[in-house]
């Protein structure tokens, strides 16, 4: 009951500032405008990506829709939500709307998400960093995770933990696999040429390109700038800030080179080393 009530909030709040948002670029409707919609594998960058789109409201017709991530696991329990439910959230978008989750490549996501009216982007990500980062998150930044108490009390050291987020935890009943067969149901937006792929490493080596990038490519998809074109993208940039991330911790890339031991490394290559090179973080297994 407390969710519904709280959801009913979020849906009156977004109608709040759809309407304070037509207004204030005078317009009668977002007829036209596209749902602007931020997937990613979790631990990839996903709030950066969510800060740009974010900044979209500065520069045209756009709302946060501050309704609740649109995910395939409940991070509290574990469990999959079914293909009904995360069509329903993703059904439930507006025109205009600023939205973000982390969804797989289901066939009738994929089929929606691609259509005109809708700008999709997929924020990729080193596997190798995403375990690391994965580590920190579970153990240091959120409690409520179906998996803390294990990582904080069971496993005494990070090297244990790191192992655990590279070969998944297959002995239980709640699916933890490897991190190959996590990141496989994802792999479906990469290969639609309808969605944007933006790279974590990217945000970090050349970020006003990037951004460009971003912005360009909503503008393909139907979004209307009000600023000219290099102004949006320095407000854009502008409203980059990785720190206000609820999650942030380093804001690099690589950092895994310094987190991997010669086991952590050799486990990755035996489970997930084919994923690198499919995903053009290598192209051996002599790294």
């Amino acid at each position: 009951m407390k969710s519904k009530v709280l959801l009913f909030a979020r849906l009156a709040r977004r109608q709040a500032r759809r309407w304070q948002a037509l207004l204030r670029w005078r317009r009668a409707s977002f007829h036209g405008i596209p749902v602007l919609f931020a997937n990613s594998f979790p631990k990839s960058g996903t709030h950066l990506l969510t800060q740009v789109l974010e900044g979209f409201t500065l520069v045209g017709p756009a709302v946060n829709a501050g309704l609740p991530a649109i995910v395939t696991y409940m991070g509290d329990s574990g469990q999959e939500r079914s293909e009904t439910e995360i069509m329903y959230d993703l059904q439930r978008l507006l025109p205009g709307d600023i939205a973000y989750g982390h969804a797989h490549a289901l066939q009738a996501a994929v089929e929606l998400l691609r259509k005109p009216g809708y700008a999709t982007y997929f924020m990729l990500r080193d596997p190798r960093d995403v375990v690391v980062s994965h580590v920190h998150y579970i153990t240091e930044m959120e409690p409520g995770h179906i998996h803390h108490l294990f990582y904080k009390e069971e496993l005494h050291s990070f090297d244990e933990r790191l192992m655990v987020s590279i070969l998944g935890r297959p002995e239980i009943g709640i699916e933890f696999p490897d991190i190959r067969q996590r990141f496989l149901p994802y792999l479906g937006w990469i290969k639609c040429p309808a969605v944007q792929v933006l790279r974590f490493e990217e945000f970090v080596q050349d970020r006003q390109a990037t951004v460009s990038r971003a912005l360009d490519y909503a503008v393909e998809r139907g979004f209307q700038l009000h600023r000219p074109r290099q102004e949006a993208v320095q407000i854009l940039l502008d409203h980059l800030d990785p720190k206000r991330s609820p999650t942030f911790r380093s804001g690099k890339a690589g950092g895994w080179r310094e987190a991997f031991t010669p086991e952590h490394t050799r486990a990755f290559k035996e489970i997930a080393g084919d994923l690198l090179i499919q995903l053009g973080y290598e192209r051996d297994l002599l790294w």
